[in-house]
């Protein structure tokens, strides 16, 4: 070594610059590293708070867009409740429109229960089809919305291999005063009275109410229409036309008339005979019930 230094003096010098060279540069890359380590945890760590002020956002973004769905579903609620108030509102308007559009008379219970004014006439009151008729002289007439369910339902029976004619429909206080008076004078006031009502207390005075036959006896009204295929699909079928029997067997008003129908409107119709029921069995607070849909 000292041999070394002897032949090249200037080595003297470039070896302790080489160390310390290496030195400073080993200094330098330790405080570059630490430098480096420090400035990457203050990015690290502006990171994390980013992050935590995201989750913050976000948890207060998800907090409104609860809030605020909580309230669309209330509002969505509200006006669903509005609407169904406004419906029920609007179905009771026209409840009550129709109600007071329709004469209370035609599910009164007469007979020997009420008694219909000698100044009623169903209105509309319209002719009767000639095609309905068992007779064609003389006037027929029918309360005009009760029409198009008897047209119907006649024209149904024919379809069905059963032709029903009319022998009497409307008749006004005079008209049911004047039949009372010959059955009187006919059979008797006793027997009269069983078969037959006195003025204001008919069912035909509604317009509403008619007497059937049919083709083999056009003529005249009778028990025995009981046994005819007609009287069996009435009972089977008329209640579908809105027409029910008003006097079957063992009714407390009068003998039994399996010819006599009154129409009483399809949902009246249907209960009575979906369970087995009269129309006198009911209570007349029941039976209102149903003046408002008697021509639905």
């Amino acid at each position: 070594m000292n041999s070394l230094l002897k032949d090249h003096p200037a080595s003297m010098y470039v070896i302790p610059g080489v160390l310390l060279i290496g030195i400073v540069g080993a200094g330098a890359y330790a405080w570059y590293g630490h430098a480096n380590t420090a400035t990457a945890r203050k990015d690290v760590a502006a990171l994390q708070e980013s992050v935590s002020e995201l989750q913050e956002k976000l948890e207060t973004t998800q907090e409104e867009r609860d809030r605020l769905q909580d309230l669309l579903r209330r509002a969505s609620d509200e006006n669903t409740a509005f609407g169904k108030r406004v419906e029920e509102l609007a179905s009771s308007v026209n409840f009550l429109d129709k109600l007071s559009k329709t004469d209370r008379e035609l599910l009164q219970k007469y007979s020997s229960v009420y008694f219909l004014s000698e100044n009623f006439v169903p209105d509309p009151l319209v002719p009767l089809d000639d095609e309905l008729r068992a007779r064609t002289e003389g006037g027929a007439m029918i309360h005009g919305e009760v029409l198009p369910y008897l047209r119907t339902m006649m024209r149904s029976a024919k379809a069905d291999g059963v032709p029903l004619l009319i022998l009497s429909a409307y008749r006004s206080f005079g008209e049911q005063s004047a039949v009372k008076t010959g059955y009187k004078v006919t059979y008797g006031t006793g027997t009269a009275n069983k078969f037959s009502a006195d003025q204001g207390y008919s069912e035909h005075q509604l317009g509403s109410t008619v007497d059937f036959v049919t083709p083999e006896n056009p003529a005249s009204l009778s028990t025995s229409f009981s046994t005819s295929p007609q009287y069996r699909w009435l009972l089977e079928h008329a209640h579908e036309y809105g027409f029910v029997i008003s006097y079957p067997e063992d009714n407390t008003h009068f003998q039994f008339e399996p010819w006599h129908w009154r129409f009483v409107g399809i949902a009246l119709a249907t209960y009575l005979h979906n369970d087995t029921k009269y129309f006198y069995d009911l209570d007349q607070r029941e039976i209102n019930a149903y003046l408002a849909r008697i021509f639905d």
